[in-house]
């Protein structure tokens, strides 16, 4: 019997190290959020909440996993409302483009019942869903170059609005029957969305902007994706600002894409200021 270590076992202990690299990675990340909630927390006085779906490389082997707002997300956050004191503010932080709007709207009165003052902090998208849990907060502050979006109900692949002019417009006998189920259907969401909304405004602006609001923003007047700015929120009626802490960007920087062979975007990650004029250096 000879000792050492022979090729075959370095090979066996590269493969380990590589199979087991993305869930320490992970571990680490969850960690640093951790420490970086702390700190905004004890910074706002708040429970800090984080709503959060972007690729990241989960698994053993590092696929990468597309998440949107479920009902495990809704169970997670309402817990998270249940173990704070009604006197703690709330700040949730939303990153997503949407998702189940049973689960959404879920988080959405959960965060409106909450006693003390709620904000929703958007750094760069909140679309659909995460809008609907956006307006029940009392305060929304956006990055000037962040984006909202409408919460009109989607039914399968088509929005309920477009079904709903189809059966307006076209002869009811030119209409085959499923497209009759499905406009009566999205009939139904679009009054049940624009109900909901109403209820998570009522109490924050006068009856007949929640009820202009309500309809502008559920009905189906833009496209699905189309980006409310953080001007056009503002010309809304919304109430936004422009007041991001720092911790903010910091968090997500802790919510990596998964790495690709050749990166889309690459920069110096340090400021970039003007030198003080006469500084030759």
């Amino acid at each position: 019997m000879t000792g050492g270590v022979s090729g075959f076992d370095i090979f066996w202990l590269i493969f380990i190290i590589m199979m087991f690299q993305p869930m320490l990675r992970q571990k680490f990340l969850e960690a640093a959020r951790q420490r970086m909630i702390r700190k905004l927390e004890q910074k706002r006085n708040s429970r800090v909440i984080l709503l959060v779906h972007r690729q990241e490389t989960m698994s053993l082997l590092g696929f990468p996993i597309m998440r949107f707002i479920d009902i495990n997300d809704s169970e997670q956050v309402i817990r998270a409302i249940h173990m704070t004191d009604p006197d703690v503010p709330i700040d949730i932080i939303l990153h997503t483009p949407g998702g189940v709007v049973l689960a959404s709207l879920q988080i959405a009165k959960a965060l409106k019942r909450h006693k003390a003052k709620t904000t929703a902090f958007v750094p760069h998208y909140a679309m659909s869903g995460g809008t609907l849990i956006a307006l029940a907060a009392d305060e929304i502050v956006m990055d000037e170059h962040a984006v909202l979006g409408p919460v009109d109900p989607q039914i399968g692949q088509f929005p309920a609005a477009s079904l709903v002019k189809v059966r307006q417009t076209k002869p009811i006998d030119k209409i085959d029957d499923e497209t009759l189920i499905l406009a009566d259907v999205a009939e139904k969401a679009l009054n049940q969305m624009e109900y909901n909304l109403e209820e998570l405004l009522n109490g924050r602006f006068p009856k007949e902007k929640v009820k202009e609001l309500a309809k502008l923003l559920s009905q189906g007047r833009w496209t699905h994706d189309y980006p409310i700015t953080f001007d056009e929120a503002k010309a809304l009626g919304l109430p936004v600002s422009k007041n991001m802490p720092e911790e903010i960007y910091e968090l997500m920087n802790l919510f990596p894409q998964p790495m690709r062979q050749q990166p889309s975007v690459e920069f110096a990650p340090a400021p970039r200021r003007i030198p003080p004029r006469g500084n030759n250096h």
